[in-house]
């Protein structure tokens, strides 16, 4: 009765009702790792937040946001750590961020000499040839899994998997990358998450499979790990860039404002904003 006073009164005066939700879900995902040049570990993943269907690392699923009418809510998608030449370490992927909610980005894979240590992040970076220890899983809440130890044995010289939103990486020589989640908070499922092959063979989990010819680099707005190289000589995959995915029900009025162009669908009850580039919302 109240919402149908105000737009009585809202039309007699020129201004538009007003029905905005109290609350909505959310998916943020920020970007994932780089792999390793040379024998090194593949990317971990972006941390991985939601409030529908799963949440990174095994941890409880997220209460909705609660937000005011009238108020803009900034929205930043991280993107992908970079991959690196023959012995470098893959970059960390940066985070990606809706109002007070912040995922973090997955850690690099590790580089292929001394041992080296994938690097920290939600999901975090596998570890290089010489048995080199995985990153660790640094957000809090939990948003990923940690990757794995690298090889240490001829003849391939191998790196440990990236961790991914779903499972740990695999550790030793050709490492598999962690699994990925699938939630269908964008109307459909979706799998996104996964963890970069570690050097030289080893399986992406959704993230980049470090295999001779394949696709080392992940796909966009995927928040997974790059793999690391195929071979000593040469170069890794980069993590893919993650997203920010927010959705309330169709019975309140659509966003007032958005900006940086997120794509815009009503599917099952659902109103849904999927930003892939930074903007922001008003409701």
């Amino acid at each position: 009765m109240q919402n149908i006073i105000a737009g009585i009164i809202a039309q007699g005066t020129g201004v538009p009702p007003v029905n905005a939700p109290s609350s909505v879900d959310y998916l943020v995902l920020a970007g994932g790792g780089g792999g390793a040049g040379g024998a090194g570990g593949g990317g971990g993943a972006g941390g991985f937040r939601s409030t529908v269907g799963s949440t990174g690392g095994g941890g409880s699923l997220e209460s909705a946001l609660s937000v005011t009418a009238g108020v803009s809510l900034t929205v930043t998608v991280g993107g992908g750590g970079a991959g690196a030449g023959d012995g470098g370490s893959g970059g960390n992927g940066t985070n990606s961020v809706f109002s007070s909610i912040t995922a973090i980005g997955g850690g690099g894979g590790a580089h292929s000499t001394g041992s080296g240590a994938g690097g920290d992040g939600g999901s975090s970076g596998g570890g290089g040839y010489g048995g080199g220890p995985s990153g660790t899983r640094t957000a809090s809440p939990v948003q990923g899994y940690n990757g794995g130890y690298g090889g240490s044995g001829a003849p391939t010289y191998g790196g440990g998997g990236g961790g991914g939103a779903g499972g740990a990486g695999g550790s030793g020589n050709s490492g598999a990358g962690g699994t990925n989640l699938a939630i269908s908070i964008s109307g459909s499922s979706v799998a996104r998450g996964g963890g970069g092959g570690g050097s030289p063979a080893g399986a992406g989990g959704g993230g980049g499979a470090g295999t001779s010819g394949g696709t080392l680099s992940a796909t966009a707005n995927s928040g997974s790990g790059g793999a690391a190289a195929p071979s000593n000589g040469g170069g890794s995959g980069a993590g893919g860039s993650g997203i920010v995915i927010i959705r309330y029900s169709d019975t309140y009025s659509a966003a007032a404002a958005t900006t940086g162009s997120p794509t815009i669908t009503t599917s099952g009850g659902y109103r849904i904003y999927q930003f892939t580039g930074s903007g922001s919302i008003t409701f």
